[in-house]
C-alpha cells in the first residue's frame, strides 16, 4: 500500500466522520448517512490494501 493510498483512505474516513457529525448536529439524515458511507468505504479500502500487502509479503 503506497503512502498516497494510505493518506487517501485515511482522509476519506476523516471526512466521513466530519460529515456524520455535522449531519447529526444539523439533523440532516442524508449527510449523516453519507458520512457513515464514506467511513465504511475508507475502512474497506484500507482492509483490502492490507490484505494485498499480506499476500505480497510487505
Amino acid at each position: 500500500m503506497s503512502l498516497a493510498d494510505k493518506a487517501k483512505d485515511a482522509t476519506q474516513k476523516i471526512v466521513g466522520k466530519a460529515e456524520e457529525a455535522v449531519g447529526k448536529h444539523t439533523d440532516d439524515a442524508e449527510l449523516t448517512a453519507q458520512g457513515h458511507k464514506d467511513q465504511s468505504m475508507g475502512e474497506a479500502r484500507m482492509e483490502t490494501e492490507k490484505a494485498k500487502d499480506a499476500v505480497d509479503g510487505k
